[in-house]
């Protein structure tokens, strides 16, 4: 063996091994094989300097113990790992593994994972950066400093489980705020007033020659005194204007627009959209073999390599012709100052790919995906769309009215990504002809508060606000709904009563944690530690000399929230009083003893079975109780029974009045760790599933049953068999 190429991902390795002969070994370290210790602080302070203790788990012994004989074997060793701060530091902390000096090692980067890409890094290695290591290191400790010093204050002041962490805590204020805002909201009344004339609907404009905004008839009595003179008025065409506006195409993807659009257009979580694109970077099956079908997905540049601008220029010319192509490629420049600009946006790395070629080679998540990164790469380098706007003016002796149209004369980048914009086009009038008030018609409106964080606009207020970066957007709502601290709704981010309680004990004790200008500017710090432009150690040792003293403070003058209520009842183990007590999965009865005595009262907060189910091992009721992982069912005999079993179909939250298609019997609401599903109670016996509720209404093609749903922003009829769609307003 002459060559070793060291990666962090098994589907890189084996895409990368696709392109290179026998001469290289391509090996995957399976991500980070040198970490702090995970039940131990593991750094060492001592005035402004910081030690950590490095470990190797022990689920990546076995794979350093491979890269350490290979590398033995190998004539010379490439890092290749991913191209931002973690796949740096990855690389040095391989090398200080298997016993290198990570500056001795060649590192490797490239932005796609292609042939020709790969080939090229080979070609021009440089060394590991060790300032973009310094910077990941930063982020890891500072991490590893507010984890392990608040998280515990938390637990001691309020209960246990809960955390604390720079960017998640930001970004649960955010959500927070928003929540309140829509709590102290007052709606405010006002009016509109449309006027009919020759069929075409107005608004009105001016009254008294004063202009009318939206929300600017205030009472009942001005929009009836307007309304009345609007009557017995009579009108003529004052004005018709017409103008041209463009619509410029958008730029290509991002990290965090990427997961914005897959939410709102395919309804995929920022999670999941991240695990598709890794997919899809790190390499797929093709008609010319394994490749990576995009380029590297986190990233927060809209640079464009000059090769991938002239191949999708070509192609424009060739599939929609010259008039669709600007005279110059589309530059676009990202608003983020820190953006990682040697990085490229992120978009397919071969032209001729298109999403009809793919849909023979992915599977359906894969190519809703990889067709919206596709369609949007393209989209960017064509021409803008041009509408022809026309306004008209119907003139009253007091009061004004005008009428908007639009028609779509160019479509331009919309040929590829489709207009929801449609066209509104007007009757043919010309000025100073009279016309007729045909009626008028007044309404009143409230206004509304602002809509909750979904996932996805909570990204772009975090981008915004430069807090985080690409790669922790998706992981930073996940943390914060596996802390329970937020719950998502109907794609909508809902706060819990636990996060108020946690944030209100942040804002006033440790305000900079969670004050989204000290997280921004805690990002430029790491950037310019990644720059060599700062000193890691000064930099954290700044946050920390003021933050330990913080601490400390509190742990002696923060107040205890904990709701402990006794109830006058003695613990059967040791005498001493029960009492009641909270935890992140609701309220409980315990022993006043604790540590001591661990007694919990074991039929406290928990419901019997629907049916009455008996427990098959001592006959007692089974009961459902509560976990982590959600309801089950367990033994009220517990302690000293200990049976416990999944809830079955018949124990689920609600039973829908449809039969099912299979065998007539009941269809139920089921749960799975994916969320809620639709089966039949007769489960095993009948393997009837439906991922939508069931509605009584049958599909004209093959007669199963179809179900109410949104598809692409609009309700449409589904059939849950053959999924045939009809919109919901033309059945």
């Amino acid at each position: 063996m002459k060559h070793l190429i060291i990666v962090e991902s098994p589907t890189k390795a084996k895409t990368i091994k696709s392109f290179l002969g026998k001469d290289y070994e391509i090996i995957a370290s399976k991500g980070h094989i040198r970490d702090l210790p995970k039940h131990t602080f593991g750094i060492q302070i001592e005035q402004e300097h910081f030690n950590a203790k490095y470990v190797i788990p022990k689920e990546s012994r076995q794979i350093v113990a491979e890269i350490k004989e290979l590398a033995q074997k190998a004539d010379d060793i490439f890092i290749a790992t991913d191209e931002d701060r973690e796949g740096e530091a990855i690389g040095y902390h391989i090398a200080i593994a298997i016993g290198k000096e990570p500056l001795d090692i060649p590192r490797i980067v490239f932005h796609e994972i292609t042939k020709t890409a790969i080939t090229k890094a080979l070609e021009n290695p440089r060394k590991i950066n060790i300032s973009m290591v310094h910077a990941q290191q930063t982020r890891r400790f500072l991490d590893r400093i507010v984890g392990y010093k608040l998280s515990p204050l938390l637990a001691s002041k309020i209960h246990k489980g809960l955390s604390a962490g720079r960017v998640q805590s930001s970004a649960l204020k955010i959500i927070i705020d928003r929540e309140k805002e829509i709590q102290a909201f007052v709606p405010i009344q006002y009016f509109s007033i449309n006027a009919f004339f020759n069929d075409v609907e107005a608004t009105i404009y001016e009254y008294h020659n004063k202009k009318i905004g939206k929300m600017d008839i205030r009472s009942e009595e001005e929009a009836k005194k307007i309304t009345e003179e609007a009557k017995n008025d009579s009108f003529i065409v004052s004005k018709i204007e017409y103008k041209s506006r463009k619509v410029s195409p958008p730029p290509p993807f991002m990290t965090s627009t990427l997961q914005q659009s897959a939410s709102s257009q395919l309804g995929f979580a920022p999670s999941k959209t991240m695990r598709i694109a890794q997919k899809l970077y790190e390499g797929m099956t093709t008609h010319e073999g394994i490749t990576g079908l995009i380029t590297y997905m986190r990233t927060d540049s809209l640079n464009i390599a000059q090769e991938a601008l002239h191949a999708v220029r070509k192609l424009i010319t060739q599939s929609f012709g010259e008039t669709y192509l600007p005279s110059k490629p589309n530059i676009y420049t990202t608003k983020s100052k820190n953006a990682q600009e040697a990085h490229e946006a992120i978009r397919p790395t071969n032209i001729n790919f298109t999403p009809q070629v793919a849909a023979d080679f992915l599977e359906s998540d894969d190519l809703k995906l990889y067709t919206l990164i596709y369609n949007r790469f393209v989209a960017s380098q064509m021409n803008a769309a041009e509408f022809e706007i026309q306004n008209i003016f119907f003139q009253g002796n007091n009061v004004c009215f005008k009428a908007n149209g639009r028609k779509l004369i160019f479509d331009g980048f919309y040929a590829i990504l489709g207009n929801d914009d449609k066209d509104k086009l007007l009757p043919t009038f010309e000025e100073h002809m009279q016309v007729q008030l045909q009626k008028i018609k007044t309404e009143e409106h409230f206004t509304e508060p602002p809509p909750r964080y979904s996932e996805a606009s909570l990204i772009k207020t975090l981008e915004s606000l430069g807090i985080g970066r690409p790669s922790t957007y998706a992981p930073t709502i996940t943390l914060l709904s596996q802390r329970h601290y937020i719950i998502i709704e109907k794609k909508q981010l809902i706060p819990q009563e636990i996060a108020f309680r946690v944030m209100s004990m942040l804002e006033s004790n440790f305000n900079e944690i969670v004050d989204s200008n000290f997280s921004a500017d805690m990002e430029e710090k790491l950037d310019s530690i990644a720059q060599n432009e700062a000193k890691w150690e000064k930099v954290l040792w700044n946050f920390y000399y003021e933050f330990d003293k913080k601490i400390q403070d509190g742990k002696t003058n923060i107040k205890s929230q904990k709701v402990i209520i006794p109830t006058g009842e003695l613990c059967p183990k040791c005498g001493c009083e029960l009492v009641k007590r909270e935890s992140k999965y609701g309220e409980f009865v315990a022993c006043s003893g604790y540590p001591k005595c661990k007694y919990i009262q074991p039929n406290h907060n928990v419901q019997e079975a629907e049916n009455g189910e008996k427990c098959e091992k001592c006959q007692k009721p089974m009961v459902v109780k509560f976990s982590k992982r959600g309801k089950f069912l367990a033994c009220s005999g517990y302690p000293e029974c200990k049976n416990t079993k999944s809830l079955t179909a018949h124990q689920n939250t609600k039973t829908i009045d449809i039969k099912c298609p299979k065998c007539n019997g009941d269809i139920v609401q089921r749960f799975s760790k994916r969320g809620a599903f639709f089966g039949c109670s007769q489960y095993p016996q009948c393997d009837f599933i439906s991922k939508f509720e069931p509605i009584d209404k049958k599909c004209n093609d093959c007669g199963s049953l179809m179900a109410e749903r949104m598809y692409r922003g609009k309700e449409v009829y589904e059939c849950i068999s053959c999924k045939t769609r009809i919109p919901k307003d033309n059945p």
